[in-house]
């Protein structure tokens, strides 16, 4: 008996002069993790776009349930009984939870919402996903982890038999990954199919059935879980060996270039640390630690209450980020979609923004198109960003090409200090190296380097010293000679007296 759910046959597809799938073929059964790994524009996200109806197929058949299907909108798709959770959230942050878990399909009875119904599925699917809000809290005043949790509730409330997700825990910190592997568990057990796309291989490796590889918009292989392992998939995905070991080493440092004196606000207290010239300073903890706030604070996007900020021996309070950037300072934003880009706008002009007024001709006002031009085609090759036109909108980017949309836009400053808060979310194995690699470049150039990150190997990879912070607090500062995650995670989760012994 054919226990396959979903079967993909010669599926390609070309945006303009990129050629984003071609010839793509895989199949999933009944009850399976099937992991779909591969770099940036490798085309995982337009694959599951077409599988979800968001996106048309140039060519290629589509088998769902033993029928063959060609979905041309997400209701029809979802109608069908295929869920998919999109890597960039598909959320209406106006409206509550209950409206956007319910989105299109509310209960109703003679041409009325029938509120209650929705209010108690809605706490039902809440509560498998391990998340404890009021379902009619609106969406904008919900966390990155919070509305990424929402969306798999979304996902489980419509009883799919095949759900897709892309990078569905890429916001979430580990408690909360733990929860949605049990829930992908339970699934499973429910016979429901999962496709699971991400760019970590561990957890591919520790909850998927089979991984199947794409690279530049071609199949690779299918493997099982038994035949995998770490060396593999990398392989499967660059078609490359890679090594992370010794990409930033220990080098000479230059003088104290940032330093805040008891920097407090309203979610910190008292944070001081210091950054010199070519340091990588780590900043390390759980969720909602406040590491991003003080960050935001320092680059004059948010204000702080008390204390003092240093750069380059001068006291300084920035008002505004545009202060923040005349005096040298870049920061790369979380969340790229919210903060960062405007997604229908030209690739050339999100990269070019903080560039561009820095290139008017003073007496005209006329801004050196061609030099601007020189500037970005600089970046796009060291960042090896993949995309078919400059004109074309950023929003035709995968999420990782994105991201370095965003970085080319900062590096294109020439900043003396730059805050990267989670630089690699959402970015594959092999752009992450690239990512480190430049970040090891910068700091032989003298530039420092404020890293935010929830990835213990990223922190462990590239820092010189590491600042953890608990509840608004720093509860250690540690050489890269007392790194371990033992010893991080002890200051992220302990008490400030007990961190000590812990350290030591």
């Amino acid at each position: 008996m054919d226990n396959r759910i979903l079967i993909i046959e010669g599926i390609s597809k070309r945006y303009g002069g990129l050629q984003a799938l071609h010839n793509v073929h895989l199949d999933v059964q009944r009850g399976e993790v099937h992991a779909v790994v591969g770099e940036n524009g490798a085309g995982k996200s337009t694959l599951m776009k077409i599988l979800g109806g968001i996106v048309k197929r140039d060519s290629g058949k589509v088998y769902f349930r033993g029928q063959e299907v060609n979905f041309i909108s997400p209701i029809e798709a979802i109608q069908a009984g295929l869920s998919v959770i999109h890597q960039e959230l598909s959320m209406l942050p106006t409206m509550n939870v209950i409206e956007n878990v319910y989105m299109g399909r509310m209960p109703s009875r003679f041409g009325r919402i029938n509120w209650l119904t929705a209010e108690q599925d809605t706490r039902r699917v809440l509560a498998q996903v391990g998340l404890e809000i009021d379902p009619y809290t609106i969406v904008n005043d919900l966390s990155i982890s919070q509305r990424q949790l929402v969306e798999i509730a979304k996902a489980i409330s419509i009883n799919a038999s095949l759900i897709i997700m892309d990078e569905p825990n890429s916001s979430l910190a580990g408690a909360e990954t733990e929860r949605l592997f049990s829930v992908i568990e339970s699934l499973k057990q429910q016979g429901v199919a999962i496709i699971y796309v991400s760019h970590k291989i561990e957890e591919v490796l520790r909850i998927s059935d089979r991984i199947t590889g794409l690279r530049d918009g071609e199949y690779v292989d299918t493997i099982r879980k038994a035949e995998a392992s770490v060396e593999k998939i990398i392989r499967m995905m660059v078609g490359r060996e890679l090594h992370r070991e010794n990409i930033h080493v220990g080098h000479a440092l230059g003088g104290v270039l940032l330093e805040t004196r008891k920097l407090t606000g309203p979610h910190f207290a008292d944070v001081s640390f210091t950054i010199r010239q070519g340091e990588i300073v780590g900043f390390a903890g759980l969720v909602g630690a406040g590491r991003s706030e003080v960050a935001r604070a320092i680059f004059g996007a948010d204000p702080f209450t008390s204390g003092e900020i240093v750069f380059e021996g001068q006291p300084v309070r920035f008002h505004s980020p545009a202060e923040a950037i005349a005096h040298g300072l870049a920061m790369v934003q979380e969340d790229r979609k919210k903060l960062s880009l405007f997604m229908g706008l030209p690739i050339a002009f999100n990269m070019a923004l903080a560039e561009m007024p820095r290139q008017t001709m003073s007496r005209s006002g006329i801004i050196n198109y061609a030099n601007v031009t020189r500037i970005l085609t600089e970046f796009v090759n060291k960042l090896n960003l993949k995309f078919g036109d400059f004109d074309d909108p950023v929003s035709s980017l995968s999420g990782g090409n994105q991201q370095k949309t965003v970085l080319a836009r900062w590096l294109a400053t020439k900043p003396r200090l730059l805050i990267l808060d989670e630089p690699t979310h959402g970015i594959d194995v092999g752009a992450k190296v690239e990512i480190y690699k430049l970040m090891h470049q910068l700091s032989l150039e003298g530039i420092g380097i404020l890293l935010i990150s929830s990835e213990l190997p990223e922190i462990l990879l590239m820092s010189d010293r590491v600042v953890v912070m608990r509840e608004g607090q720093v509860t250690g500062i540690l050489n890269r000679s007392q790194l371990s995650e033992d010893v991080i995670m002890a200051c992220a989760t302990y008490n400030v007296h007990e961190i000590t012994a812990a350290a030591a």
